[in-house]
């Protein structure tokens, strides 16, 4: 008797320790160099560049408010099933994740789909069949946003019962675990309401922070930084202050991705004599939301020999010509912002999106200043 007790002591701390593995992110932090694709960007998905990344994220998958199960179009479902297998063609071992939701979802449907077990079951279970039979190796979730205490609370949940689903799932199939991430508000505090922390870091190995649309013709009447990575005097949201509330909250910098855009915003200067930030305007300029992605903007500086300004207190890059002002981030911002990542102890970076890129010129800056920045630890 008492000899099987040392045996029976060993199952039952293997099997506890087997099952914090499952339920746990992942303690083997790899780095995250992210970028989105999306297929109505009309990117081809054969020219990204995997070499410059480690997880590319596929957007959009939908909800079916209806049945709450992830679904994907089906004009979309061929670029979907080929995305892991064409992006690994030049980088072997990069990542996929499938992406749900985006900015322009319903939001009441997440917030309908979280509220209830049976369809918060629906929507997991079908998320896990999708990613397995399209090849993803994990899932993002990109709710914009849980708007309520009680919406943040549901989130929280959905969040751990994905996380025991896919580690069930993992353990019954044997296969790698589907990692899972989210794409995130950049600041832990959405206007009062706060995140879950404990829950978001339990269950996911890493969240996207969404550091930009700071700035934009559509909510903004002066010009500013889309995307500032410092705020003078804390007068504006920032990157920084974003980390620093998640952290604070309670998440580890490890589970930590800061994003930036490839992208930027162009306004209507009121007069053209007063080219800086924080000037008045008369809207937007170029595209009726005022959305320019990078590459255009690197052509509307060639083409009309417009002036460039690196701002080294916010981080931030704007350029202009005439009445026409475009706030965005270049090769130093971007470089500025990884080093930042990298120093702070972050998982990571990602952008918005890939296919905004000037020829893979951003997504190559960002990879090397990853790679050459170094960390120095200090010894008390």
């Amino acid at each position: 008797m008492s000899s099987t007790k040392p045996t029976s002591l060993i199952v039952s701390i293997t099997f506890f320790f087997f099952f914090c593995l499952l339920v746990q992110p992942s303690s083997a932090q790899t780095v995250v160099k992210g970028s989105y694709w999306f297929p109505e960007s009309e990117f081809p998905v054969t020219d990204i560049n995997s070499s410059h990344f480690t997880h590319l994220f596929c957007a959009f998958a939908d909800l079916n408010s209806q049945n709450n199960q992830v679904t994907i179009s089906s004009t979309n479902q061929p670029k979907f099933s080929t995305f892991t297998q064409t992006v690994q063609r030049r980088n072997p071992s990069v990542k996929t994740l499938m992406s749900i939701g985006g900015g322009i979802a319903n939001k009441s449907a997440f917030a309908s789909m979280a509220s209830n077990p049976t369809s918060r079951k629906s929507f997991i279970d079908s998320s896990i069949r999708l990613a397995r039979s399209n090849g993803f190796h994990g899932l993002d979730l990109d709710w914009e946003y849980p708007s309520s205490a009680t919406e943040m609370n549901n989130f929280g949940t959905l969040l751990r019962e994905w996380r025991s689903a896919v580690a069930a799932e993992a353990s019954s199939t044997s296969r790698p675990r589907l990692l899972l991430a989210a794409a995130v508000f950049y600041s832990s505090d959405y206007y009062s309401v706060l995140y879950p922390v404990q829950a978001v870091a339990s269950s996911l190995d890493w969240v996207n922070l969404m550091a930009y649309d700071f700035y934009g013709p559509g909510w903004s009447t002066v010009t500013g930084p889309p995307a500032a990575l410092n705020s003078p005097s804390n007068a504006g949201p920032s990157g920084d202050a974003g980390v620093r509330a998640w952290i604070q909250a309670g998440l580890p910098a490890t589970q930590l991705v800061l994003g930036f855009p490839y992208y930027g915003y162009a306004w209507r200067l009121s007069n053209a004599n007063s080219p800086s930030y924080y000037a008045a305007t008369t809207g937007s300029a170029i595209s009726p939301d005022g959305s320019i992605g990078y590459g255009q903007i690197r052509k509307f500086i060639v083409d009309n020999g417009a002036t460039t300004v690196y701002n080294s207190t916010v981080v931030g890059d704007y350029c202009y010509a005439g009445t026409t002002w475009i706030g965005y981030d270049d090769n130093q911002s971007i470089v500025t912002k990884v080093r930042y990542a990298k120093q702070k102890g972050l998982r990571g970076y990602f952008s918005w999106h890939v296919g905004a890129d000037d020829n893979s010129g951003l997504s190559r800056s960002a990879s090397r200043a990853w790679d050459a920045t170094t960390v120095i630890r200090r010894k008390f």
